[in-house]
C-alpha cells in the first residue's frame, strides 16, 4: 500500500511517500481502506520528534480516518464488511488501508462524506473526553476556548453550543474572531487586540466563567484563573505556549478551582469505546441533524502531504486539514 512516513524528525518535507505492508491485525481489529484521513496538530509534533509513538501502535502518521471496512474481527460491534466508518486511531491514518479498533469505529454520520467524516473522531472524542468526562461541563454553565478555530475549537464551539452553553473564543485575527462567532460562541475574543481575562469579565458581569478548554499552558493558566468563576475548571489538553507558568494557588484554595489535563493517544480501547457511545448517542444526531457541521478547510492528496503540514503549521486556516485518498 502507499503510505506517507516520516524518514526523520524535521520540517514538514521528511514526510515521504513510500510503500509499506498492509497492516496485520490484532484481535478486536478491523483493517479500514482509507478514503480520507484528518491531519491534526499531534502529527506535526510526531513529525518534530517530541509526541512518542505509543507501544504496539503504528509509527506512521494519522489519529484518524474514515473508510470501508474490508477485513477483521467484526464480532465484538454491530458492523460488518463493506461498512462505512470513522474512526479513532493511535497512528498509521495516512495510508491506503489502516487498522483500528473496531471499538473506536464509529459509522459515519448520515449525509457526510468520507472527507467530512474523516474531520470527526480526533477532535471530537478529545473535546467529548475533556469537556464533558473530565470538565464535567454541566446544564448552565460557560465554556471558554483558547484556539477558537483550530480543529479542536471549531468542534468546542459547535458541540457545546449545540447541546445549550455559552461559549466564548479565543482567536488571532478578526477574521477568525467573526469565524468563532458564525459557529455559534456569543463572544470571539481577538486577543492580539483584547484582553480575554477583562473581556470575559465584562461579559459575565464579573462571574468568570466555568470551564476552560487550554491548548496554550504557559502563561496563559495564570491569565485564565483570573477569569473563572468559583469551582471553576481548567482542562489543559496541549502546551503550544509552554509547559510552565506561574499560578495563583491562593485563588485554587479559596474558590475551589481545579486544574487538569489529559492526552487521549495512550489511553485504552475501552476507555475510547466509552467516548464513542456518547458521541454516537449525543453528538451523531446533532451532526445528522445539521446543527453542528464539520468544517473543512482544504482537502489534499495523499502524495502532498508536506503541503498539508505546511499549511497546519502556519495557521491561516479555519477548521480541519484533510487529505483525500478515496
Amino acid at each position: 500500500m502507499r503510505a506517507i512516513e516520516i524518514t526523520r524528525p524535521g520540517p514538514p518535507d521528511v514526510l515521504q511517500l513510500c510503500e509499506r505492508p498492509i497492516p496485520s491485525l490484532k484481535e478486536g481489529e478491523v483493517l479500514i481502506k482509507v478514503h480520507a484521513a484528518g491531519i491534526n496538530r499531534p502529527d506535526v509534533i510526531q513529525r518534530l520528534g517530541h509526541y512518542p509513538v505509543p507501544p504496539g501502535a503504528s509509527d506512521l502518521p494519522g489519529l484518524e480516518v474514515a473508510g470501508e471496512i474490508v477485513d477483521g474481527d467484526l464480532s465484538v460491534g454491530p458492523f460488518k464488511k463493506g461498512d462505512l466508518v470513522c474512526a479513532l486511531v493511535q497512528g498509521g491514518g495516512y495510508a491506503e488501508y489502516c487498522a483500528a479498533p473496531l471499538r473506536q469505529c464509529l459509522p459515519i454520520p448520515k449525509g457526510l462524506s468520507a472527507v467530512e467524516a474523516a474531520s470527526l473522531p480526533e477532535t471530537f472524542f478529545t473535546v467529548w473526553s475533556n469537556v464533558f468526562d473530565r470538565a464535567n461541563l454541566a446544564a448552565n454553565e460557560t465554556l471558554l476556548v483558547q484556539g477558537g478555530t483550530s480543529g479542536i475549537g471549531v468542534t468546542a464551539i459547535q458541540v457545546a453550543t449545540a447541546l445549550g452553553h455559552k461559549v466564548f473564543a479565543t482567536a488571532g485575527s478578526e477574521d477568525k474572531r467573526r469565524a468563532c462567532e458564525e459557529l455559534g460562541a456569543v463572544r470571539g475574543i481577538n486577543y492580539r487586540d483584547e484582553d480575554f481575562v477583562e473581556v470575559i469579565k465584562t461579559e459575565t458581569q464579573g462571574k468568570g466563567v466555568n470551564v476552560i478548554l487550554d491548548m496554550v499552558a504557559g502563561d496563559y493558566v495564570g491569565r485564565e484563573i483570573n477569569c473563572l468563576a468559583d469551582d471553576g475548571r481548567i482542562v489543559v489538553i496541549a502546551v503550544l505556549g509552554g509547559a510552565k507558568g506561574n499560578i495563583d494557588l491562593g485563588q485554587v484554595l479559596r474558590r475551589r478551582l481545579t486544574i487538569t489535563g489529559s492526552t487521549l493517544r495512550p489511553r485504552s480501547v475501552e476507555f475510547k469505546e466509552a467516548i464513542a457511545r456518547n458521541l454516537q448517542a449525543r453528538v451523531w444526531p446533532l451532526i445528522e441533524a445539521g446543527q453542528i457541521k464539520p468544517v473543512i478547510y482544504k482537502v489534499f492528496p495523499l502524495e502532498e502531504a508536506v503541503a498539508a503540514h505546511t499549511l497546519m503549521e502556519s495557521s491561516t486556516h479555519v477548521g480541519k486539514i484533510v487529505l483525500q485518498l478515496q
